[in-house]
Protein backbone atom coordinates (compact mmCIF):
# COMPACT_ATOMS: atom_id res chain seq x y z
CA UNK A 1 0.00 0.00 0.00
CA UNK A 2 3.02 3.00 0.96
CA UNK A 3 4.47 1.96 -2.72
CA UNK A 4 1.24 2.77 -4.54
CA UNK A 5 0.93 5.77 -2.15
CA UNK A 6 4.62 6.60 -3.03
CA UNK A 7 3.47 6.29 -6.59
CA UNK A 8 0.75 7.78 -7.18
CA UNK A 9 2.62 11.19 -5.42
CA UNK A 10 5.02 10.92 -7.63
CA UNK A 11 2.26 10.81 -10.67
CA UNK A 12 0.48 13.87 -9.04
CA UNK A 13 3.54 15.49 -8.27
CA UNK A 14 4.92 15.06 -12.05
CA UNK A 15 1.21 15.90 -13.82
CA UNK A 16 1.62 19.41 -11.64
CA UNK A 17 4.89 20.10 -13.24
CA UNK A 18 3.95 19.01 -16.28
CA UNK A 19 0.78 21.62 -16.36
CA UNK A 20 2.75 24.35 -15.33
CA UNK A 21 1.96 27.65 -17.10
CA UNK A 22 5.53 29.24 -17.94
CA UNK A 23 6.00 32.17 -20.29
CA UNK A 24 8.66 33.76 -21.74
CA UNK A 25 10.15 37.27 -21.25
CA UNK A 26 8.64 39.65 -23.47
CA UNK A 27 11.04 42.44 -25.02
CA UNK A 28 9.61 46.02 -25.30
CA UNK A 29 7.97 45.93 -28.97
CA UNK A 30 6.67 42.38 -29.02
CA UNK A 31 3.81 42.66 -26.40
CA UNK A 32 1.13 42.23 -29.76
CA UNK A 33 3.86 39.70 -31.10
CA UNK A 34 2.04 36.13 -32.52
CA UNK A 35 4.91 34.57 -31.27
CA UNK A 36 6.73 36.24 -28.68
CA UNK A 37 10.02 33.61 -28.36
CA UNK A 38 10.39 34.03 -31.96
CA UNK A 39 10.41 38.08 -31.79
CA UNK A 40 12.88 38.19 -28.54
CA UNK A 41 15.01 36.26 -30.66
CA UNK A 42 14.87 38.77 -33.56
CA UNK A 43 15.15 41.72 -31.40
CA UNK A 44 18.39 40.61 -29.84
CA UNK A 45 19.92 39.75 -32.64
CA UNK A 46 18.77 43.70 -33.77
CA UNK A 47 20.13 44.72 -30.32
CA UNK A 48 23.81 43.16 -31.00
CA UNK A 49 24.36 44.18 -34.59
CA UNK A 50 23.04 47.87 -33.20
CA UNK A 51 25.17 47.74 -29.82
CA UNK A 52 28.80 45.30 -29.88
CA UNK A 53 31.62 47.46 -30.00
CA UNK A 54 34.28 45.78 -31.69
CA UNK A 55 37.54 46.56 -29.44
CA UNK A 56 40.70 47.33 -30.75
CA UNK A 57 44.28 46.47 -30.16
CA UNK A 58 47.21 48.14 -29.37
CA UNK A 59 48.31 48.66 -33.14
CA UNK A 60 44.38 50.28 -33.86
CA UNK A 61 43.13 46.42 -35.43
CA UNK A 62 39.57 45.29 -34.14
CA UNK A 63 39.80 42.05 -32.42
CA UNK A 64 37.79 39.76 -33.35
CA UNK A 65 36.78 35.97 -31.15
CA UNK A 66 33.99 33.83 -30.15
CA UNK A 67 32.13 33.95 -27.03
CA UNK A 68 29.72 32.02 -24.94
CA UNK A 69 27.88 34.35 -22.50
CA UNK A 70 25.30 33.44 -20.07
CA UNK A 71 22.92 35.73 -18.79
CA UNK A 72 19.27 36.09 -16.89
CA UNK A 73 16.44 38.00 -17.33
CA UNK A 74 15.09 38.58 -13.64
CA UNK A 75 12.22 38.53 -12.37
CA UNK A 76 12.22 42.19 -12.66
CA UNK A 77 12.71 42.25 -15.89
CA UNK A 78 16.76 42.97 -15.55
CA UNK A 79 19.60 41.55 -17.29
CA UNK A 80 22.21 40.51 -14.79
CA UNK A 81 25.27 38.73 -16.87
CA UNK A 82 26.07 35.17 -15.07
CA UNK A 83 29.81 34.83 -16.90
CA UNK A 84 31.18 35.63 -20.16
CA UNK A 85 33.60 32.71 -21.50
CA UNK A 86 35.88 33.51 -24.67
CA UNK A 87 39.98 33.55 -25.41
CA UNK A 88 40.06 37.45 -25.86
CA UNK A 89 39.39 39.30 -22.53
CA UNK A 90 38.98 42.30 -24.72
CA UNK A 91 35.99 40.69 -26.91
CA UNK A 92 34.45 39.30 -23.52
CA UNK A 93 34.24 42.71 -22.07
CA UNK A 94 32.47 44.28 -24.83
CA UNK A 95 30.36 41.19 -25.06
CA UNK A 96 29.42 41.95 -21.56
CA UNK A 97 28.99 45.46 -22.53
CA UNK A 98 26.91 44.64 -25.01
CA UNK A 99 24.40 42.24 -23.15
CA UNK A 100 24.08 44.89 -19.78
CA UNK A 101 22.64 47.52 -22.78
CA UNK A 102 19.53 45.08 -23.13
CA UNK A 103 16.51 46.91 -21.77
CA UNK A 104 14.37 46.35 -19.27
CA UNK A 105 11.25 43.90 -20.14
CA UNK A 106 8.45 42.25 -18.85
CA UNK A 107 9.74 39.19 -17.02
CA UNK A 108 8.73 35.45 -17.54
CA UNK A 109 6.41 34.15 -15.58
CA UNK A 110 5.55 30.58 -13.84
CA UNK A 111 2.03 29.90 -12.83
CA UNK A 112 1.64 33.75 -13.43
CA UNK A 113 4.44 35.04 -10.74
CA UNK A 114 7.50 36.60 -12.16
CA UNK A 115 9.93 34.62 -12.70
CA UNK A 116 13.89 34.93 -13.80
CA UNK A 117 14.88 32.96 -16.93
CA UNK A 118 19.02 32.22 -18.29
CA UNK A 119 19.84 32.18 -21.45
CA UNK A 120 22.94 30.59 -22.45
CA UNK A 121 24.11 32.65 -26.32
CA UNK A 122 26.96 32.05 -28.31
CA UNK A 123 28.37 34.75 -30.26
CA UNK A 124 31.20 34.72 -32.88
CA UNK A 125 32.47 38.68 -33.38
Amino acid sequence: MKKLLVITCFLLGGMGIANAQQTSPVWPGCEDADNVKKCFNQKLSKHVQENYVYPKNDAGEYVRGKVTISFQIDENGKVVVNSVEGAKPEVNQAAKEMILKIPEMEPGTLNGEPDARNFTVPFNF
